[in-house]
């Protein structure tokens, strides 16, 4: 999934080589993926913890503020599906005016069905008719499976996919108006950054001094400059079990396995072995197995949105790190 994200811009007209951001224990998967694909890259940046969405693209930003603060950062999670290429590269092209002229930029997903997995954005006023970018009136957290119903039957609701286009110093000017404590960090960090085994690695204290806190937070759903893009594009955040079992390969019976295991008498399982012990299941209708070192879970594959509270449950519990 690195290797396509990178891919959908690689070798563009106007694009310089890709500038990754990853967690320190990411690190040697990310150069062997780039191997594997031949890419070259502008560098990788190593976060020493995670600390969320807008220290991350804080340090991404102060990187490339210090060379040409004018500069535009096109933000693409490399978690994300996108079936149609061409549509995700004609949206950016439409969105390039606005982002130069100092909106930060997002782009709205359309939406196929009433997912309550997603926030939304809902569009305002029209910025650019020809281009096709509004205003952000609002965002939306997670919504109830009735007021996604209601999104999808109005048409001014779009998922938030998390891509954003803008320029590098007007993200970090947004930064400093409204979480001036991330802005801080991640210059400090870059400022103090060093390298190692071809890797950019942001000083530790200055990083984990950064609050932790998502890019929406921090500055879109504060920003009087967002504006979106609509967009459909095939796009899936694999952020989920569910969402991994909807884009594999599955069986006839809507089973989809990776790794050592079997399912008889199964279907619209998603089992997924990596380095934990084989599994076998027997008459089980739409779960979700995942064995790996660390431990097995086991659940229905509609609460896959619910994961997050198991494993504080497993902290709580002292079952994990």
């Amino acid at each position: 999934m690195l290797q396509e994200t990178i891919g959908r811009t690689y070798d563009l007209p106007g694009f310089e080589r890709p500038l990754i951001v990853s967690s320190g224990a990411h690190g040697p998967l990310v150069q062997q993926q780039l191997a594997d694909a031949g890419y070259d890259t502008a560098a990788i940046l190593l976060e020493p913890e995670g600390r969320n969405t807008a220290p991350a693209i804080a340090i991404a930003a102060a990187w490339i503020a210090a060379r040409d603060p004018s500069a535009l950062m096109l933000v693409m999670p490399s978690d994300h599906v996108i079936a149609d290429s061409a549509a995700f590269r004609a949206a950016v092209a439409c969105a390039l005016d606005a982002a130069r002229d100092g909106r930060l930029v997002t782009f709205g997903i359309q939406p196929h069905y009433p997912e309550t997995g997603y926030g939304y954005i809902c569009k305002g006023d029209v910025i650019d008719a020809g281009n096709g970018i509004h205003a952000v009136a609002e965002f939306v957290e997670k919504p109830p499976l009735a007021l996604a119903e209601t999104y999808l039957a109005g048409g001014r609701h779009y998922w938030n996919g998390g891509i954003f286009l803008f320029r590098a110093g007007v993200l970090l000017d947004e930064l400093d108006l409204h979480v001036p404590a991330v802005r801080a960090a991640a210059v400090d960090a870059m400022a103090r950054a060093t390298m190692q085994d071809g890797f950019v690695l942001p000083d530790n204290a200055a990083f984990c001094a950064s609050p932790n806190v998502s890019i929406d937070v921090a500055v879109m759903e504060r920003t009087d400059h967002a504006a979106v893009v609509p967009v459909d594009m095939g796009w899936s955040d694999v952020g989920s079990w569910t969402a991994l079992w909807a884009v594999r390969d599955r069986d006839a019976q809507g089973n989809a396995v990776k790794g050592e295991a079997v399912t008889v008498d199964g279907a619209g399982n998603l089992i997924y072995v990596d380095g934990g012990p084989p599994v076998a299941t027997l008459g089980l209708r739409d779960c979700v197995v995942v064995s790996t070192a660390q431990g097995v879970l086991v659940m229905p594959r509609d609460r896959s949105q619910d994961v997050r509270g198991v494993v504080e449950a497993m902290k709580a519990a002292g079952l994990t790190a």
